[in-house]
């Protein structure tokens, strides 16, 4: 490397791992802010959404996949395409495996896959570290040793953390930024992620719709951001930006669920969602929600193409 960018290392990095290993958490750990959307239901995370780290030695952008499981409808075959594009296309790959559940068929099934990626410097990450004692957490380590040795990874490191104390983020971001290229920042200073604005507003409506109904129909929602508009009349100081999306479910019965009892459900979606919007936006919002259905959107093809899948 020549000039002002000699030592700067600089590239990608996925988080990847059955659903709900704590892949998003994590993700908005290292990135210090939240760009991806969490709830501790499997399979929320839909896209692979970039956040971007900026420090003097060096720029890591960390891909947050969808969890990769056995799909049961076309969407959840998507999913998986998805995540198995991104890991071929990053620069190192972080499996993550929680420190609270035995590795089971998912993680062995996934360090396979894994193991058929040469060139790609891999890490182990042991998630929710919090939530064990000492004990439990050496085994751990050990198991998912073991487990790079029975499925022929050779982990670059291993290394436990938790994203909700913050313990070890710091070591796992040097860690992955120890195994990027140098060459130059990929992305403005101070840019946290490349998403599109509507994309990211879209995830924060369906994480608040997620929070009332994670039983009834956690993975039957999806969220199309329709039009964002500035208010007019309004003065300069005193902003408005106007939001309309829509909440699409699969059958009139998950409609009502949204909804709730005369529109209660779907009031507190909407005043959850704008408090996150506008801290995300630096804006005063006004929201307005619709509720449409889309039958059986996660086979359909065509239904699937028109939700952004």
């Amino acid at each position: 490397m020549i000039g002002d960018y000699e030592g700067f290392r600089s590239g990608f990095a996925c988080f990847v791992g059955r659903p709900n290993a704590g892949k998003s958490t994590l993700t908005n750990a290292v990135v210090g802010e939240k760009i991806a959307i969490t709830s501790n239901r499997p399979q929320t995370t839909r896209h692979a959404i970039r956040g971007i780290v900026h420090r003097p030695d060096g720029q890591l952008v960390i891909v947050d996949t969808p969890g990769l499981h056995r799909p049961r409808t076309l969407l959840g075959q998507r999913l998986n395409d998805l995540v198995r594009t991104t890991w071929a296309e990053v620069d190192v790959i972080g499996l993550c495996v929680p420190a609270n559940e035995d590795i089971g068929p998912g993680d062995r099934f996934i360090a396979t896959e894994l193991a058929a990626l040469k060139r790609t410097p891999k890490l182990a990450v042991v998630t929710k570290s919090d939530l064990v004692g000492a004990g439990r957490l050496a085994e751990q380590l050990t198991a998912v040793a073991a487990l790079g040795e029975e499925t022929g990874v050779e982990w670059a490191d291993v290394v436990p953390v938790s994203a909700t104390t913050g313990d070890r983020v710091g070591l796992l971001t040097e860690l992955l930024l120890a195994q990027l290229p140098e060459g130059p920042p990929l992305y403005p200073d101070g840019e946290l992620t490349d998403e599109p604005e509507e994309t990211l507003i879209a995830e924060l409506v369906r994480e608040a719709a997620l929070e009332g109904v994670r039983d009834e129909l956690p993975h039957s929602i999806a969220v199309v951001v329709e039009e964002m508009i500035p208010r007019e009349d309004r003065p300069a100081d005193r902003p408005l930006l106007d939001i309309h999306a829509s909440l699409y479910v699969e059958r009139d019965s998950q409609k009502a669920i949204v909804i709730g009892k005369k529109g209660s459900r779907l009031r507190e979606v909407g005043t959850n969602a704008r408090t996150q919007i506008e801290r995300l936006l630096g804006t005063p919002v006004y929201l307005d929600l619709h509720v449409k259905v889309a039958k059986d959107w996660q086979r359909d093809p065509k239904q699937l193409g028109k939700l952004g899948f």
